[in-house]
């Protein structure tokens, strides 16, 4: 990915190497367990997400050229209107979030998680401005009625939709679906969606600890009402519910589950998706202090399923990360 220091400076092949590499390893000095409602912790989950922030800017990224096959395969991807309108809404509501926060560390975390989110927004807007992909008009991005609502069901659907995206990225760079130029450009925003969800469990756990016994029963009926809606919103039962006033139109919601056959010819079974998906998950997060809590949802029932499961013939190996 070609990139710059955030006022225009173009930066050279070392530093943006250098750039990846912080993005995707951080560990903390302090030493000993990082329990969650701890300063320790909080410090770790705060620093983690500045030290490990990579300065690519989009207005300067160089997209591949593509064949036109290439170019019909990606632009029949039922996924762009969707990503560009999910990402303006998480801006929104971390924005909105934040405001809320009393901790100023947490609050300016989160707020820059936000403009991380918006700046995904832009990469694919630039991306679907390079190759000419058909969307509907945005609609009006609103402020969420409820702050903390709304960041909760973008965090858990992120932590949800990511551990799918991630073995589905893998899948679409071993079957050639997108370039190898492509997927290089692309690889940053992805591995940006590993350190969200690795902020957002933290600051779950991070919230749970520091809040009176009365509140933290009403947050954990809010988790289960937000894993509730998920799941109807994706059986497409759950219009409107998601805590802003923006109005909802059909999607393919299940793209990230379901999208192995739009991606690679191979006729891949589920259970060797979902090992590749836990393969590329464990290998976002290796870089990571370890201390750290991961999203931990997906991954466990995903390895509870593939128990019953006979392995059959087994998944493709791995491609070593660049």
């Amino acid at each position: 990915m070609n990139a710059s220091t955030m006022d225009g400076t173009t930066l050279d092949a070392g530093v943006i190497a250098a750039a990846d590499h912080a993005a995707r390893h951080w560990t903390s000095a302090d030493p000993g367990p990082l329990k969650p409602g701890s300063d320790a912790h909080k410090r770790a989950v705060c620093d983690m997400f500045r030290a490990t922030f990579n300065p690519y800017k989009p207005s300067v990224i160089t997209w591949p050229a593509l064949d036109a096959e290439t170019r019909a395969k990606i632009i029949s991807l039922p996924i762009w209107d969707i990503a560009v309108q999910t990402e303006g809404k998480a801006r929104l509501r971390m924005a909105a979030y934040a405001r809320t926060i009393a901790d100023p560390q947490m609050r300016e975390t989160i707020a820059l998680n936000g403009w991380e989110e918006n700046r995904h927004k832009e990469v694919l807007s630039k991306l679907v401005e390079a190759y000419d992909i058909p969307l509907e008009p945005e609609p009006e991005y609103l402020e969420p009625r409820n702050p903390e609502w709304a960041y909760m069901v973008t965090g858990y659907s992120e932590c949800i939709d990511s551990f799918f995206a991630f073995g589905l990225f893998e899948l679409a760079k071993r079957s050639g679906f997108f370039p190898a130029e492509l997927v290089e450009t692309f690889e940053p925003v992805m591995q940006e969606e590993c350190r969200h969800i690795l902020l957002f469990a933290n600051w779950v756990a991070w919230h749970r600890a520091t809040m009176p016994l009365h509140k933290r029963i009403w947050f954990e009926l809010q988790v289960a009402a937000v894993y509730a809606f998920l799941g109807w919103e994706r059986i497409g039962m759950a219009r409107g519910m998601d805590g802003d006033k923006t109005p909802a139109k059909p999607q393919d919601n299940n793209f990230t589950v379901n999208g192995s056959k739009a991606v690679s010819a191979e006729d891949i079974k589920v259970p060797d998706l979902m090992r590749i998906c836990l393969a590329e998950n464990d290998r976002r997060f290796s870089g990571y202090d370890r201390r750290l809590l991961r999203p931990v949802t997906m991954p466990t029932l995903v390895r509870l399923a593939l128990k019953f499961i006979p392995r059959g013939k087994s998944a493709p190996k791995s491609v070593p990360p660049a």
